[in-house]
């Protein structure tokens, strides 16, 4: 079996914009600080989803969503058109030591490895939960939602106790003195059961990380995420040695598996940050080394396919906690826009993936294709 065709789909909503981030200066804190503000600027661009298709010469294929682009899509068959798909070591090995002298990003190349593991689950007949090896049947979820007032953070925790979830992460742009508050009375309203998390973005100086994280202590949550810039090394090395609490600091570095490894060996982070769109393969690699290091890593949003590379990573991994969905993926409706028949519900509490062969999802073909603007 060899991959015969790689091809890049790029398909339209044409009932949604495409939303932009327009940058927001945080007001009241210590420092200058940017967020996001509205995602509706200005503009006709209706909203688009790209999808990478691996075709071998016997016709089967894997898909995932992807973000990649035409030139690297072009990159990526000279150099793997012809190589056996089921062969996903040597080409993770060949392009990963080989991304320096392509000239892109590490983990750019993810969404193929995914496409991969899809091929290798409709060769065998067996789901990738499968392929891997589970765990557990299915993975716990916690519920998060961007900065907000006080009362909505409320409001979330009623919205995940409706669906079961047990735990919710805050995103708090507010600077630390005005956090505190908030996450006194939250934890007083919830009880000393429901798990709280703590994500200010990067919006924290040293000083009030180290605050923060103290008071966070006293109230049991669970950790704290990126509360300073993500790059100053020397401070989280330092707030890792102040705090007990687990702290979680390279999300921006989560497709780089050598510097996300490396802050962990240095101790300027506690647990690692992943997301399975740089690829299945890195995620399981970038496990098993925090294991050793008897730490977590913990999954950024979805992943891929709408949340469904994600189900099957966390039932397969011991050393994580959490899928994260925002408000608009509890019900399961993402992937339905795109055509996707089986986006996976959260159902108390948890997440599953489907039994399928490979990733298993299930495609209304005529809608796929009816709404693709581009082909590469």
């Amino acid at each position: 079996m060899k991959i015969s065709k790689i091809k890049l789909y790029v398909l339209e909503d044409p009932e949604q914009p495409q939303g932009y981030f327009k940058l927001a200066q945080v007001p009241g804190v210590r420092r200058t600080q940017f967020t996001h503000g509205s995602k509706s600027l200005p503009g006709d661009r209706k909203l688009r989803q790209s999808f990478l298709e691996v075709i071998t010469d016997e016709g089967v294929a894997g898909l995932c969503t992807t973000t990649m682009t035409p030139d690297q899509v072009e990159i990526l068959r000279h150099q793997v058109l012809g190589e056996d798909p089921l062969q996903r070591e040597k080409l993770y090995q060949l392009l990963h030591k080989g991304t320096r002298w392509c000239y892109q990003k590490p983990g750019w190349f993810g969404d193929f490895d995914n496409c991969l593991w899809d091929i290798l689950g409709q060769v065998t007949g067996r789901p990738v939960y499968d392929l891997i090896g589970k765990a557990r049947d299915r993975f716990p979820v916690y519920l998060t939602s961007g900065d907000s007032p006080p009362e909505v953070y409320f409001e979330m925790v009623d919205l995940a106790r409706e669906y079961g979830i047990g735990a919710y992460k805050f995103h708090t742009y507010k600077g630390g003195k005005a956090d505190i508050p908030i996450f006194r009375a939250v934890r007083e309203a919830v009880g000393p059961d429901f798990l709280l998390i703590n994500d200010p973005v990067c919006s924290y100086t040293l000083e009030e990380a180290i605050e923060v994280g103290h008071v966070m202590e006293e109230l049991d949550f669970l950790w704290l995420e990126e509360p300073m810039h993500e790059y100053k090394q020397h401070s989280y090395q330092t707030l890792c040695s102040e705090l007990t609490l687990p702290v979680m600091s390279n999300e921006t570095l989560m497709g780089d598996i050598g510097l996300s490894t490396q802050w962990l060996i240095s101790g300027a982070t506690d647990l690692l940050r992943a997301n399975a769109r740089f690829g299945t393969t890195q995620v399981l690699k970038m496990a098993h080394f925090a294991e050793l290091y008897d730490t977590n890593i913990e999954m950024n949003a979805e992943g891929g396919l709408f949340g469904l590379v994600h189900a099957h990573l966390g039932c397969c991994i011991d050393n994580t906690q959490f899928y994260e969905a925002g408000p608009d993926m509890l019900q399961g409706a993402r992937g339905a826009v795109w055509g996707m028949t089986n986006t996976p519900p959260i159902a108390d509490g948890h997440i599953a993936p489907p039994d399928g062969p490979g990733w298993g999802a299930e495609w209304d073909r005529e809608k796929f294709s009816a709404m693709t603007v581009e082909e590469h």
